[in-house]
């Protein structure tokens, strides 16, 4: 991977890190510890035959059956099932992947509308650290795309060289905070608008995000020279899709776009500023990258593990010159990435299947006939970011909007065009007109979303069914934790904003949920919308829908029972190389909907972190090294039990295993794997481990897992 830029934070290869599926990958067991060979030996020789010393046929089959929970007709590619297994054979069958604890990815049908799908997403993608004041990279973006997202963020700005109005109508706006360029170049013996906030917002922060004393800028002459860019080339011509199976091309949403370039669909551009847009988090202390680097990343590692489609979420704050630019530079790049212009609005949402290869780019919409429309300026997000509620506005009565005064939309309609299946539509409530636009997508903080939730909870879910909600972390996490994205998840929001530059729980989540399914999950059967056919070509909502997430799907009581017996080549935590000192145990957390999140009446943490799993068991500790046996140091098992646990759904449920170092204080983590609970395979199983940072490790866990559903 290129190096970072300007001296940022190194990131490592995408291709080995999790976060946002890698665990789903095949994963064998390379080399064996003295403890679990010896482990592996006794549960062979307890089923051996006492003569041969070998296992007949029939007893293979029993045991892989009732004791293992495989299905024969997968492993008979595989291994030999119609004969009898010495240990060589036991040996190669308990140490490949078929014995890993995740069992792989169902075969996708991506034969849904897009609402049916959950979707790997990331929050202000070029972020290497915390909101305020961390660098922006584009490795960030190669990372994440490598890693498996496919919803990545671009907050776009001016170039240093012109300012635009802020989105709340006021003269003012950060542009820039890189230091590699000047704020003061351009005014005329005035301070700039930008170095003036940046050091107003230094000045307020704490020490540990880089707060200081004020201090004169140094003011530097503006230019009086520019050197125009070379010319464009013209765009390649996008040739039309071709209709998938079972739709006409009549019903096929794509077949009714237009094909050949789209060079005239906006204005020329004009070439007053030599400057382009830059990509930073505005009203921060956060260091820029350029809209065209994004770009280019975008292009070069967008499709590079999976040709799913990828989402572009832009928020944009340039003037309508630089967003001119922006489209330039975007229809330059990406080319036949792009989708082709349409004839007419979308009725409906297309499949994934339709839009293999295709960037989606998500942008505000404004309407084609109204440059200064009134879809509202500002976006939820960048009310949260200035620490409001973005609740959506909503009064006492469910669903009913306050009465806010309209601005014009300042997005330019050859920009706002572009979102053609993705447009962004400021929320007020679920019964705005936009709401029953095919192709909007709602944006609403954690908070919001709770909010809409409480207020009306089955109009939200069947909204969710239907059309695209997106929901990203307060404008509180400073730092850069997350929310837990299984509670958005369980309301049907397809698109769950993470932090991927932060190891939290909320990553690991994600990771459980796309695990080697290419950033798209296909949501429970209560959860969806229906097929698009030529019998039925336009599945809209039910007025008389009364689904929720208390209802659309059924739950179940589980019984989990984990006996843990040993590990091997444990990663040790970050900035410690002390194996006399580490002392491994194994934390096991279960992650389940709560009845109050079923009803509406749990309410998120005030402290803006992570609830946790609700259902927690462990083992003892093991000091000195990095395979642990917990029963040969115990004499027994380990078992860890989680009895009567109610309201589960296997889809929506996750189990967390995370190894941690014995410490006085707060135990400091070495390892972790995230395992939905319909994956989470039952018998004698190897949990595959990734290190505190998400990168793969030869680390693993030997367990005996027991899993039992019930009505």
């Amino acid at each position: 991977m290129p190096a970072a830029v300007r001296g940022t934070p190194y990131l490592p290869d995408g291709a080995h890190q999790g976060g946002g599926g890698l665990s789903g990958a095949e994963q064998k067991i390379k080399t064996l510890s003295p403890a679990v060979a010896a482990h592996l030996q006794r549960i062979y020789s307890a089923h051996a035959d006492t003569v041969t010393k070998a296992w007949r046929q029939e007893d293979v089959s029993v045991w892989l059956r009732c004791c293992q929970g495989d299905d024969e007709a997968e492993l008979a590619r595989d291994f030999p099932l119609h004969q009898d297994w010495d240990y060589e054979s036991f040996f190669q069958y308990i140490t490949s992947s078929a014995a890993n604890s995740i069992a792989p990815p169902r075969s996708q049908d991506l034969s849904y509308p897009l609402s049916s799908y959950f979707i790997s997403s990331s929050h202000n993608t070029y972020l290497t650290g915390n909101q305020f004041s961390s660098d922006s990279s584009v490795d960030a973006y190669r990372n994440v795309l490598l890693r498996g997202c496919r919803c990545i963020e671009v907050d776009v700005w001016d170039g240093s060289d012109s300012e635009s109005e802020d989105d709340d109508g006021d003269a003012e706006s950060v542009t820039s905070s890189s230091s590699s360029s000047s704020d003061d170049a351009y005014g005329s013996g005035e301070e700039g608008t930008a170095s003036k906030l940046k050091r107003k917002a230094k000045s307020k922060l704490p020490s540990f995000l880089g707060g200081r004393k004020k201090s004169k800028d140094k003011k530097v002459p503006e230019p009086t020279t520019t050197t125009p860019p070379p010319p464009l080339p013209a765009v390649a011509a996008t040739t039309t899709e071709a209709a998938p199976v079972g739709l006409s091309a009549e019903t096929n949403p794509l077949e009714r776009c237009k094909s050949g370039g789209s060079a005239s669909l906006f204005q020329t551009l004009s070439r007053k500023s030599t400057k382009e847009p830059r990509v930073l988090h505005g009203y921060t202390l956060t260091k820029d990258i350029t809209f065209r680097d994004v770009c280019e990343a975008i292009k070069d590692y967008g499709f590079a593990t999976t040709d799913l489609p990828l989402i572009v979420s832009l928020e944009v704050h340039c003037s309508a010159e630089q967003q001119e630019r922006m489209v330039d530079i975007m229809r330059q790049i990406w080319g036949d990435l792009l989708l082709p212009e349409p004839e007419e609005d979308a009725k409906y949402l297309p499949t994934p299947e339709e839009l293999r290869g295709k960037i989606l780019v998500k942008v505000k919409y404004a309407p084609p006939n109204n440059e200064g429309g009134s879809t509202g300026s500002t976006t939820p997000e960048e009310l949260d970011n200035t620490a409001a509620a973005a609740s959506g506005g909503l009064s006492e009565e469910a669903g009913q909007p306050k009465q806010q005064a309209k601005k014009p939309s300042k997005v330019i309609w050859s920009l706002s065009k572009m979102g053609i299946y993705t447009r962004g539509v400021s929320f007020k409530s679920l019964m705005q007109p936009e709401a029953n636009m095919p192709t909007h997508i709602f944006s609403l903080s954690e908070s919001g979303v709770m909010d809409v939730h409480k207020e009306s909870r089955s109009a939200l879910f069947e909204h969710n069914k239907h059309y695209l909600m997106r929901a990203y972390p307060s404008g509180m996490r400073i730092l850069s934790s997350n929310l837990d994205p299984a509670v958005f998840w369980r309301k049907g929001i397809q698109i769950v904003a993470l932090n991927w530059q932060n190891w939290d729980e909320g990553m690991m989540l994600n990771e459980g949920m796309f695990a080697g399914t290419g950033g798209y999950v296909l949501k429970p059967v209560g959860y969806r919308c229906a097929k698009l056919t030529d019998s039925n070509p336009s599945p809209s909502p039910s007025p008389l829908a009364s689904d929720t997430q208390a209802d659309a799907v059924q739950h179940y009581t589980m019984d989990l029972t984990i006996n843990v017996l040993a590990a091997q080549s444990l990663p040790l935590p970050p900035g410690d190389d002390n194996i006399d000192s580490f002392r491994p145990y194994l934390k096991v957390e279960l992650h389940v909907e709560e009845p109050g999140e079923r009803h509406g009446t749990d309410e998120l943490p005030q402290d803006g972190k992570e609830k946790g799993g609700e259902y927690k068991a462990k083992t003892k500790s093991i000091k000195g090294g990095c395979d642990p046996d917990w029963e040969g140091k115990f004499g027994a098992q380990t078992e860890l039990k989680f009895e009567n646990i109610p309201g589960v759904v296997p889809e929506l449920s996750f189990v967390r295993f995370l190894v941690l170092d014995d410490e006085i204080g707060r135990d400091s983590l070495a390892a972790w794997a995230c395992v939905r609970l319909d994956r989470l395979r039952e018998g004698y199983r190897f949990v595959h481990l990734l290190d505190a940072k998400g990168m793969e490790s030869d680390g693993a866990v030997l367990v005996k897992i027991s899993k039992k559903l019930r009505l």
